[in-house]
């Protein structure tokens, strides 16, 4: 009896005895497709779809690297566009002033209530101003930052960015020997991160104007101890923190936007994802660096 005859199935015959998918014999060193009653996957084909789930997110986020070192590049480059630059930053002010204001009045004001409350319940209520000082400056402040200038103004530029982008308008540029990088985005960088700084100080003292009038004439706190106790927490370390913060806060959320823009595909749902993901992506990268200029921060107090 020929052995060949007991073999178990294709994968152990012979080179020579090996048959295709139409039934014809193949050569020596011939590739055989692997049955599919194993339930195995190559190898090779494993390999590939680990490479491309891992490597398309590292792909961007180098892309994100590199496009933020140009910009940083051409930020110190002159000529500057000084015309971009204005018109940029009425239109982050624009759209972002008033959901400040906003934000700011509710936000400290609500924290102030919960503070008082506490104070009042002790019996510590002449120093209400030092921690109103210390929410409005170093926390709720740049915390109003972080919301108004990845919800309105990034998710804006990365809007506008991503319309020129399916438009073709970059591509055009270059065909012009003009670089997108230095026209349009690095103005676009420096419109939002001095936007940040400016809500900064109007949501500093917007704040403190609304703890002033909930505490003195809603919870009864005396005017002038409330006044005599803001410097106590608060110093010039607290306001030089939230200036850093709101700037790094505002040029982060500035590289998010440009990279989201610049990169949109897809056409007008592409601009529409784009934009979805600046929010989400700012608000992650913008309340984690939040927390790390607050550990720092801990620990030069400590």
């Amino acid at each position: 009896m020929n052995l060949r005859s007991l073999d178990a199935g294709p994968r152990h015959r012979d080179a020579t005895q090996r048959v295709g998918s139409t039934g014809e014999p193949l050569g020596v060193g011939a590739q055989v497709a692997p049955d599919p009653r194993d339930g195995r996957m190559p190898n090779g084909r494993v390999v590939r779809i680990a490479a491309a789930t891992i490597g398309k997110p590292a792909r961007g986020l180098g892309e994100f690297f590199a496009l933020s070192l140009d910009i940083m590049v051409q930020l110190v480059r002159p000529p500057f566009a000084w015309r971009e630059f204005l018109l940029q930053s009425w239109f982050v002010a624009r759209v972002s002033i008033v959901p400040a204001i906003l934000l700011a009045i509710t936000l400290n004001a609500f924290v102030v209530f919960l503070l008082n409350v506490l104070l009042l319940d002790i019996g510590a209520a002449d120093i209400a101003g030092a921690g109103a000082g210390l929410a409005a400056v170093n926390q709720a402040g740049p915390a109003v930052t972080v919301l108004v200038v990845s919800g309105a103004g990034a998710t804006a530029m990365c809007a506008d960015l991503g319309a020129r982008t399916i438009r073709e308008e970059l591509d055009a540029m270059r065909v012009m020997g003009k670089d997108p990088v230095r026209v349009l985005l690095v103005p676009r960088l420096a419109a939002l991160t001095v936007n940040a700084f400016l809500l900064l100080a109007l949501t500093i003292v917007l704040g403190l104007v609304a703890d002033y009038v909930f505490a003195v004439y809603f919870q009864h706190v005396t005017p002038g101890a409330f006044a005599g106790s803001l410097p106590l927490l608060t110093g010039l370390r607290q306001t030089l923190f939230g200036i850093v913060k709101a700037i790094v806060f505002g040029a982060t959320a500035g590289f998010i936007a440009c990279y989201k823009g610049v990169s949109v595909g897809g056409g007008p749902q592409g601009v529409g994802n784009a934009v979805s993901e600046t929010v989400v992506f700012s608000f992650i990268a913008l309340f984690a660096i939040n927390i790390l200029f607050t550990a720092i921060e801990g620990q030069m107090v400590l």
